[in-house]
């Protein structure tokens, strides 16, 4: 009998508060938790995989999944569709793994009004100040200054939805973050709607006593 239902764990942060870092070190915590695997009707790139990178699709496909609450939560960017498909999450869930998602607000919100949105645990990062966001961002070395000023304007776009989450974590002490993360992942995989066996376990219960009446 399956002992746990898994979770659709959703992390958001603005870019440099830490996100990519601590989905990281969850995934060595607990290789059973896994990167959900979006879709997108964009041509592949060279070394693309399909089903590893992204599940590629057609926009008549895509359109048609969206149309059949096949996508969890979908968004059209510069020409094309991407997704996070409900059949491998599904799949996963329901035996007992968790699926963690890198998406925005927007697709939180999706998620958690979806068909499978009571199994979400919905988690944003904040930033100790701005001043520290924009410090991690130019420290590293991977994007142009014209880069980093666009993603430090769509930094409090991000931080207004803070209050849509379950639990919002402040990122000043990157270990201590790690640890509260796992701390609520645990607490969440114990909530009575992920463990599908109590409802027989009480029913053995309820026999016992009966029986010994």
């Amino acid at each position: 009998m399956l002992n746990r239902r898994g979770l659709l764990i959703v992390l958001s942060s603005p870019s440099g508060a830490g996100k990519s870092t601590l989905s990281k070190r969850l995934r060595a915590w607990d290789p059973d938790i896994e990167f959900s695997v979006s879709a997108t009707t964009r041509d592949p790139r060279p070394g693309e995989v399909d089903g590893e990178d992204y599940h590629f699709m057609t926009q008549d496909d895509f359109r048609k999944d969206v149309a059949e609450s096949g996508m969890l939560e979908h968004a059209h960017v510069f020409g094309n569709f991407y997704g996070s498909p409900r059949g491998p999450v599904q799949k996963a869930i329901d035996t007992g793994r968790d699926v963690l998602f890198d998406i925005d607000w927007q697709g939180a919100q999706q998620i958690r009004n979806s068909v499978l949105g009571q199994h979400t645990l919905s988690i944003f990062i904040l930033p100790p100040s701005i001043k520290e966001l924009r410090r991690r961002l130019e420290t590293r070395n991977q994007d142009s200054e014209e880069v980093i000023a666009k993603r430090m304007q769509k930094s409090w776009d991000e931080i207004s939805h803070w209050d849509s989450y379950d639990h919002v974590l402040i990122n000043d002490d990157l270990d201590q973050t790690e640890q509260d993360l796992k701390d609520i992942i645990t607490a969440t995989r114990l909530r009575r709607i992920q463990q599908p066996h109590l409802v027989e376990h009480v029913r053995k219960l309820q026999q016992e006593f009966e029986d010994g009446k």
